[in-house]
């Protein structure tokens, strides 16, 4: 990279591939939900997506670092409150403590929408106008 307006787009062109792998991991777990696939099977997508989230938010929230982000520590709170819900369906799920219904992962489908729209937008711009 030349220079940083180079690293600000190219930061931007991945960081907005990963969200598109991160919300088609999160349709397909609806899918699987709507199906009534098995328990495992939709176990298995929820590790997915969780490991996935794990890992692109930790490049994000790296990103916002090296950029001193002034909204960090609320941009990381979605974040956590995102893997958080995850790990509570699957914990209950694995626990036969409830029942999975499309409702439960259309909620997470719809806030990481809403936070890709909204928060990871707004840090987008940020990045891109080089601040």
């Amino acid at each position: 990279m030349s220079n940083i307006s180079d690293f600000n787009h190219a930061a931007n062109v991945a960081t907005d591939s990963e969200h598109g792998v991160q919300l088609g991991l999160l349709h397909a777990l609806c899918q699987a939900v709507r199906e009534g696939r098995e328990v495992d099977a939709i176990l298995l997508s929820l590790q997915q997506l969780r490991s996935y989230s794990q890992a692109h938010f930790a490049s994000e929230e790296l990103l916002m670092r090296m950029k001193s982000y002034d909204e960090y520590a609320a941009h990381v709170a979605d974040h956590q409150n995102m893997l958080d819900a995850l790990e509570e369906i699957a914990t209950n799920l694995a626990q036969g403590k409830a029942n999975l219904n499309a409702g439960n992962v259309e909620d997470v489908l719809g806030f990481v929408e809403k936070h890709i729209a909204t928060r990871d937008r707004h840090f987008a711009e940020l990045v891109r106008v080089g601040q």
